[in-house]
């Protein structure tokens, strides 16, 4: 059986990368494929996956791989309480004093949920989780959480609720998820504890939306994923999540064969941002960079840069004339412009020009005010919005994902990114801890800056500057607008991790140099 511990790292599981993050309803359709194939039955799933819980845990904790503990164990009216069945039966045979409890009728349990509750009957009882009182937990065992799993998709029933909640001074071992988070959107449908949900979190084949996503990370503890023996082929509408970049190896050539990339900065006073973002995508590899702003604001700028370049736009008539030098083949236009008429009136000729272009910060805002500045967006464009910014741009889609669901399928980030993408035409990069990435195709990826990829210090001011300068930089390297967006992503998590605390905006540029090196580049 093979583990794989959630982590900074590309992990491989058998011959296979471990890149797709699956929805419960993806999984499940993986799991009935291979029954119905024949080249496995639901019972040796189950006993595959109970196992596989019971050799993460004494991975996790070698010395209860001894005997003698004590487990509760919380089974649900699924197949997830059949995994439950089988992770008690196996803890009772290695030793352990094991109590099960039940909610829901066992008579209605699906099929193999049943055999695997008949199967512990044999050696023990089950009583109902509504008679597991507060008792049980003076001796601290391990718990089992195997209640709901994937499965959940209403807010959590009281008495179920209880129990869990009474279990904060033990061991938590959650089979899938904890269950009291989705497993498609990472939201605590009742979050009510102090601390993680579980200390560890055992899934099967495949990470899960949740694990990365929203209040997942802050819950589901230790994620190991178990190995079940299900086909890899890979599965159409995942999520994948991002591991590392591509190869971002410079050709023979000269500078503008790398691109030249027009970054646009406000007044006087207001430059900081725009010159965060340049030196971010000169770092990055774009060939040349300049920042085009007003005549007013050149003298600062030009005292604080100096492999960056400096161009003079008094308005509409000075950009159009900037765009005749055809070398111009990625632009930004946002951070520290202000939302004035003439910043409106500059977005809209940079989105005419038809050049790639990564739009923040205040361009958001403006674009969010104004349907005809909405209506220009083109398939070569990035948005970059933080939550708020995102709000703005897609009031209903912010709303859809803010609505707690009470039946079927939740609405997650995943599926509001997708859509704000379909939407606007273009790549869209929905900022956070869990950043999610889509284009207008429906392809969408995870940049997890969670576990051991948490990068906290990244909440710093002018940090987003930077990303869209990595994403403008890779734009003029000739990446596409969804593979800029993505790498742009990754670098600047990597960056932050490769700095550690007490990092600031500036300082992310120039770990690039020795990130490259270390990736080979």
């Amino acid at each position: 059986m093979q583990l794989v511990r959630l982590g900074g790292d590309l992990k491989t599981l058998g011959d296979e990368t471990m890149t797709e993050l699956l929805t419960a309803a993806q999984m499940r359709a993986i799991e009935q494929a291979a029954i119905a194939s024949g080249a496995v039955t639901g019972l040796e799933l189950m006993e595959r996956a109970g196992r596989g819980v019971v050799e993460a845990i004494f991975e996790e904790w070698p010395a209860l791989a001894t005997g003698g503990y004590r487990a509760v164990v919380l089974c649900g009216p699924g197949n997830n309480g059949g995994d439950g069945f089988v992770v008690a039966r196996l803890l009772k045979d290695a030793g352990w004093d094991v109590e099960v409890f039940l909610y829901g009728d066992a008579d209605k349990l699906p099929p193999d949920a049943r055999v695997n509750y008949e199967r512990w009957v044999a050696l023990g009882e089950v009583a109902p989780l509504a008679s597991c009182y507060s008792h049980r937990w003076v001796h601290q065992p391990i718990v089992i959480d195997a209640v709901f799993g994937t499965g959940l998709a209403r807010p959590l029933p009281v008495d179920v609720r209880n129990v869990l909640m009474a279990t904060m001074n033990c061991r938590r071992v959650a089979i899938d998820v904890p269950s009291m988070l989705s497993s498609d959107t990472g939201v605590m449908m009742l979050p009510m504890f102090d601390s993680s949900a579980a200390h560890l979190t055992v899934t099967f084949h495949s990470r899960k939306l949740g694990h990365l996503m929203c209040d997942g990370p802050a819950n589901c503890g230790e994620v190991r994923v178990v190995d079940i023996g299900l086909n890899r082929k890979p599965v159409e509408g995942a999520v994948e999540l991002l591991t590392r970049t591509g190869n971002l190896s410079k050709r023979v050539g000269h500078k503008y064969s790398h691109g030249h990339a027009l970054i646009f900065s406000g007044g006087v006073g207001k430059g900081g941002a725009a010159r965060l973002a340049a030196r971010g995508a000169l770092r990055v590899g774009a060939g040349a960079v300049t920042i085009g702003c007003p005549p007013a604001a050149l003298i600062e700028n030009a005292a604080q840069l100096n492999a960056i370049m400096l161009h003079a736009v008094k308005g509409v008539a000075c950009l159009n004339d900037a765009f005749t030098d055809h070398r111009i083949n990625a632009l930004c236009m946002g951070p520290g412009m202000g939302v004035s008429d003439k910043s409106r009136d500059l977005i809209a000729a940079g989105l005419k020009s038809g050049r790639a272009i990564v739009l923040d910060a205040d361009a958001l805002t403006l674009i969010g005010r104004d349907a005809a500045l909405l209506a220009l967006l083109h398939k070569k464009c990035v948005l970059t919005p933080h939550a708020g910014e995102f709000v703005r741009l897609f009031p209903d889609l912010a709303e859809k994902l803010d609505t707690t669901a009470t039946k079927g399928p939740a609405y997650s980030k995943v599926d509001a990114t997708r859509e704000a993408a379909k939407r606007a035409g273009c790549t869209v990069l929905y900022k956070g801890p869990d950043t999610v990435i889509a284009g207008p195709s429906g392809r969408c990826s995870i940049n997890a800056s969670v576990y051991e990829r948490s990068a906290p210090w990244l909440a710093t001011a002018g940090s987003g500057d930077v990303l869209a300068g990595f994403i403008t930089g890779l734009l003029a390297r000739g990446l596409a607008p969804m593979q800029a967006a993505e790498t742009g992503a990754w670098l600047h998590t990597e960056s932050a991790l490769s700095f550690g605390p007490g990092l600031i905006a500036e300082d992310l540029p120039e770990e690039l140099p020795k990130l490259f090196r270390s990736l080979g580049i």
